[in-house]
Parts: structure tokens; C-alpha cells; sequence
């Protein structure tokens, strides 16, 4: 299901990335052009049955978190 949303998702107007860990715990973060993109995403119908499958099914708990990256630095 998780590879079936990053391509659902790489169609979205706004979408800009995605990075993803799955050691420990599991983490997934996106990055958007702006709210409105997030929020059609969060509306978009096959998004929605995968969040209500991963509740019924995966997970146990979630959090979702939106921020605003002001600055990205790598060495």
C-alpha cells in the first residue's frame, strides 16, 4: 500500500517528495508545495481508504505532523 500511495501521490499537483524510514518505528514524510496541496492529498478518495485501511489493519497509533521547512542544510 505504501508503494501504491508515493505513486498516487508523485500525480499530485504540489507534491514535492517524500522520505521514508522503516527501521525501529516506522516514518514517512512528505513535503508539499503549500496547505492547500496537503489538504487535497488528505481529500483524495483512494488516500482516504488506505488511511482507514491502515487504521483497521496496520497500526495501532499514528501521528501526523504538518510544518513548514524553513531551511535544509546537509553535509
Amino acid at each position: 500500500m505504501a508503494e501504491k500511495m508515493l505513486a498516487l501521490a508523485q500525480d499530485q499537483p504540489g507534491f514535492l517528495g517524500v522520505e521514508s524510514a522503516r527501521a525501529a518505528i516506522g516514518i514517512t514524510v512528505s513535503y508539499w508545495a503549500d496547505l492547500a496541496s496537503i489538504q487535497n492529498w488528505k481529500a483524495h478518495s483512494e488516500h482516504q481508504l488506505a488511511q482507514k485501511s491502515g487504521r483497521a489493519q496496520w497500526y495501532g497509533q499514528y501521528k501526523t505532523r504538518i510544518a513548514k521547512v524553513e531551511r535544509d542544510y546537509a553535509f
